[in-house]
């Protein structure tokens, strides 16, 4: 084979020596791209991130909105005082006959405290052992929104004078509901374990206790190994029942009216 015979034609280039201008020519363009990008990106964010900052930990997210609520509950303690000042330095006969019936319904209404002995009910998951170990549904394995409003509800069967959850003060107009793997009382979202305290004549909450059918098979599921959801019950001497202290302002709808006769 002659020495020629791999020489290359002369209209044709080395692919390497093409990829490289490729490159010197799409460097430049890439970095004006990114550059334009830049600027209307602090163009529209006018100094901003456009990017704000997220919640990654579930704990920390229901902290601060813990925190914002009790800001919000102390403002408006802070105007509630304020308006009953005003209130009270009026003289009518009117205004005073309605201070008086609202003061008669303060304690039915659970605006006033209640202290005496009565019960404690603890409600959690099963341990995380169980849960992970579980091959079916897990929802049996945790404790729902239904099975806090038995407990609650059997307690106010037994007489209960005042029932509260995690502390709160439970009223006619207390919401439970779930959200996540946490439950939302009254606007503020709680993770488990739940703790239901009762005041009121013991032996009478025991018997509503016994004798309700849903919390009897929640009692059986945590009495089975491979449920084992949580259940605590004690006496108490005393427990404290703050008062309701969150909004009462109720929201309801109207009918829309008719126009003209049928």
């Amino acid at each position: 084979m002659s020495a020629g015979s791999h020489a290359r034609p002369s209209g044709s280039r080395d692919p390497e020596v093409r990829r490289r201008r490729r490159w010197r020519l799409g460097t430049p363009l890439v970095v004006l791209a990114c550059g334009a990008l830049f600027v209307v990106s602090a163009t529209s964010s006018e100094g901003t991130d456009l990017r704000p900052g997220r919640y990654t930990d579930l704990a920390a997210l229901v902290e601060d909105e813990a925190d914002n609520y009790a800001a919000l509950r102390a403002k408006v303690a802070d105007l509630d005082a304020e308006v009953t000042s005003l209130s009270s330095a009026l003289s009518d006969d009117d205004v005073n006959r309605y201070r008086r019936r609202i003061e008669r319904l303060r304690d039915p209404a659970g605006i006033e405290p209640r202290r005496g002995p009565g019960v404690t009910i603890v409600l959690s998951d099963a341990p995380e052992d169980v849960i992970n170990s579980t091959t079916g549904d897990v929802n049996p394995l945790l404790v729902h929104q239904q099975d806090i409003q038995a407990v609650v509800n059997a307690l106010w069967k037994g007489g209960a004078s005042a029932v509260t959850i995690q502390g709160q003060r439970v009223v006619s107009t207390t919401g439970i509901k779930c959200e996540g793997n946490s439950v939302q009382l009254q606007g503020v979202p709680y993770p488990q374990p739940y703790v239901i305290q009762a005041v009121g004549e013991q032996l009478s909450l025991l018997t509503a206790i016994e004798d309700d059918s849903y919390v009897r098979a929640y009692r059986e599921d945590a009495a089975d190994p491979g449920i084992s959801v949580g259940w605590d019950l004690a006496l108490e001497n005393s427990i404290t029942a703050p008062a309701y202290d969150p909004l009462l302002n109720l929201n309801y709808a109207t009918p829309l009216l008719r126009g003209g006769a049928g």
